[in-house]
């Protein structure tokens, strides 16, 4: 394990034996802590795949924002953006050769690529107050029509708020950073790609009310 992964590693190790140690009681404390997990694991998936620094905070910013203009819970906002945080933190366990590859990816490397939602889930799933995010880490790359990876078992809005909710955010920061295999959209672009995919990529209602939200801004 290169030296920066594994210093993180062992920080996030320290923070899960905190977490152990903590009141179930959510102080300011075991908040603070909490945060802290998850942005560790989050700094793990960039040390691995430098081309996404920074991405996992941006879509946790605007998933906040979305959920809030739904006016979702508190709870559901909390668990949202939690999988918000951690929706790639699968990529982990894959390969930088092809997380980084500037070529078009072979089949068997995309199937690789297409396993982050379990193998994240098979993470976080680990941690107690964490399972509530589960579904919408795993089903944040299904289809609005139907479809989409690792599992196609729902559509429409059988699939999970947060999941949908993440698949727009996460689309249009990727979209809109260099990646090794492109340059990165220009915003009016990735807005005109949203909503070409509304309604069978995504959820139209949530492409509407991110489109709206950043307009204002």
């Amino acid at each position: 394990m290169d030296g920066e992964v594994g210093h993180l590693f062992k920080k996030l190790i320290r923070s899960m034996e905190l977490l152990k140690t903590e009141n179930h009681t959510l102080s300011d404390n075991l908040k603070k802590t909490r945060f802290q997990l998850l942005r560790l694991l989050t700094k793990i998936v960039e040390e691995i795949d430098p081309h996404t620094k920074g991405h996992s905070i941006k879509v946790y910013r605007y998933v906040i924002k979305i959920a809030k203009r739904l006016q979702l819970s508190q709870r559901q906002i909390s668990t949202i953006g939690n999988a918000a945080l951690l929706h790639d933190v699968g990529k982990i366990a894959i390969d930088r050769n092809i997380l980084n590859k500037k070529g078009k990816l072979t089949p068997q490397e995309f199937a690789v690529i297409r396993n982050h939602p379990t193998v994240g889930v098979d993470i976080i799933s680990q941690i107690e107050y964490l399972k509530s995010s589960c579904p919408h880490v795993l089903y944040h790359h299904a289809r609005f029509e139907g479809g989409g990876y690792p599992r196609h078992k729902f559509k429409g809005e059988e699939i999970p708020i947060g999941a949908r909710i993440i698949a727009v955010a996460d689309s249009y920061d990727a979209m809109t950073s260099d990646r090794p295999y492109r340059k990165a959209y220009a915003k009016e672009c990735a807005i005109e790609e949203l909503k070409l995919r509304s309604g069978r990529m995504y959820d139209p209602q949530i492409v509407d009310i991110f489109i709206e939200m950043l307009e204002e801004k």
